[in-house]
């Protein structure tokens, strides 16, 4: 691999890991773009990303993009992928194919025929799938002109379940009269929390601990907002029954650390459940990878860098729970100031971070000549700034500086926020220092996606990571 091969997928890595999720028309063009520029690597960061990613949107453009390829490679990965995928978003692919691809190949069709044809085969399996996702499958049988099996066609589309499925058993709890039976339902039959709600017309106690032992972890946290709002916290059973499917996330290796992130921004919960869910966020980035180098967080606090101070902080609780290596942070106008948390969690940071605010002129380098001072060696530097530096010292005097009498190169990360510049990177470019930059560009889910640009021996290791990553192979049983 060259060095401009590298540096192309490095951009296109960056890119891929700080667009905005739900900005589909941005994913897409971005999509659009790597796989032209380079089709091979985007096929091995799809079958990679959909391993380690987070964001759904990626996910299903990646799928959708392989299976409309011109590489047999990429359209075989592609039929394999979207096996993994719900009902709805096997609906949402299938639709982005439509819209934005303008076509829909034989082999795409003949994909969902499979999913479709190998939900049936397991009538349980089946009932699952069409009681979460009922109006997706519905879409995909008819918009492809797919036959449905004798049973597909009775639970979807003629509206007369068999008595043995779990569309029949709905219906059953919907005319149960009492807690006791509505609980029995759900708990016999795990009927899904979102379809049961619609069901049965008050959540009592008994029927929501019914619910909450038939929910996985994540779908606890999905719902989570709304168990709150169905009264599920005032209840100290039904409460200590989702703190146990909280603890049991922070363990599971299927839950989305962003996904816990949104619950613990939007639902309203005690400090002690926001608690958890900060847990279930780091030990879920944990499963990403552990930081082994030691790092410095650098956090810009001149004037608007607000949003410096915001994005820094929510970093250093990010990493500073997989650092095993020291964790150096300071913020920085013309003055450095050691930031020290009592903890790892967000709320210890936010605490820590409290007294700062965005004043002052812009020296980037102070933060690095007081670790020099101090002689606090590190192989890896976070700067969280808009690049704009007015004061002495400027940052790549001191690096020089600092490499020497340290004996160490560190790595420089800037992450870019606000109405940024390039003045940091003209500079270390002229000194010739090794650096990287990703663009923060408001979402605060992506930011759990930098744990394995920082978690990697090197950016280089990262990449051959992705291209080692093989690609899905169809089988045609």
């Amino acid at each position: 691999m060259n060095t401009a091969e590298r540096d192309l997928r490095l951009e296109l890595l960056n890119s891929l890991l700080t667009t905005p999720h739900r900005e589909l028309g941005k994913v897409a063009e971005l999509h659009k773009l790597m796989v032209e520029l380079d089709p091979i690597f985007y096929g091995h960061l799809a079958a990679w990303y959909q391993r380690h990613g987070d964001v759904r949107d990626h996910k299903e453009v990646f799928t959708g993009n392989l299976l409309t390829s011109q590489l047999n490679e990429h359209r075989s990965a592609g039929f394999m992928l979207l096996q993994e995928f719900p009902p709805y978003e096997v609906a949402r692919i299938v639709d982005f194919m439509k819209q934005h691809q303008q076509k829909l190949p034989r082999s795409a069709r003949t994909a969902v025929r499979r999913y479709l044809k190998e939900r049936e085969k397991n009538p349980m399996f089946f009932d699952r799938a069409a009681l979460r996702g009922r109006k997706a499958m519905k879409h995909l049988y008819a918009s492809l002109h797919i036959k449905p099996s004798d049973r597909a066609n009775a639970v979807l589309f003629k509206d007369t379940p068999p008595e043995d499925s779990l569309a029949f058993m709905l219906k059953q709890l919907a005319k149960a009269q009492t807690p006791a039976e509505q609980a029995q339902l759900i708990g016999e039959h795990k009927i899904p929390y979102t379809v049961a709600v619609g069901a049965v017309r008050e959540l009592t106690s008994p029927v929501l601990v019914a619910l909450i032992n038939s929910m996985s972890p994540q779908e606890v946290i999905n719902n989570l907002q709304s168990l709150k709002k169905r009264g599920a916290m005032e209840h100290s059973e039904v409460k200590a029954l989702v703190e146990e499917k909280l603890a049991a996330a922070a363990k599971s290796d299927r839950v989305s650390a962003y996904k816990a992130m949104k619950a613990a921004e939007v639902a309203n919960v005690d400090e002690a459940t926001v608690a958890q869910l900060e847990k279930v966020v780091d030990e879920q980035v944990k499963q990403r990878g552990k930081i082994t180098k030691p790092t410095a967080l650098f956090v810009d606090k001149s004037p608007s860098m607000t949003e410096a101070l915001e994005v820094g902080k929510q970093i250093a609780a990010l990493i500073s729970g997989i650092s095993d290596g020291d964790l150096f942070v300071y913020a920085f106008d013309s003055k450095p100031y050691p930031v020290i948390a009592k903890g790892q969690a967000l709320s210890d940071w936010e605490k820590a971070f409290a007294h700062l605010f965005p004043a002052g002129g812009t020296s980037i380098g102070v933060a690095l000549e007081a670790m020099r001072q101090k002689q606090q060696s590190v192989e890896q530097i976070i700067i969280v700034t808009d690049e704009g530096e007015n004061t002495r010292p400027y940052f790549q005097e001191v690096y020089t500086r600092y490499c020497e009498e340290l004996k160490v190169i560190p790595n420089v990360v800037i992450v870019k926020v606000g109405q940024h510049s390039n003045y940091l990177e003209r500079q270390l470019q002229e000194s010739q220092v090794s650096f990287e930059t990703v663009t923060f560009a408001g979402d605060y889910y992506s930011l759990p996606n930098l744990v394995p640009l920082l978690s990697r021996p090197s950016r280089l290791e990262l990449l051959m990571e992705i291209l080692e990553t093989p690609l899905p192979v169809r089988d045609d049983n």
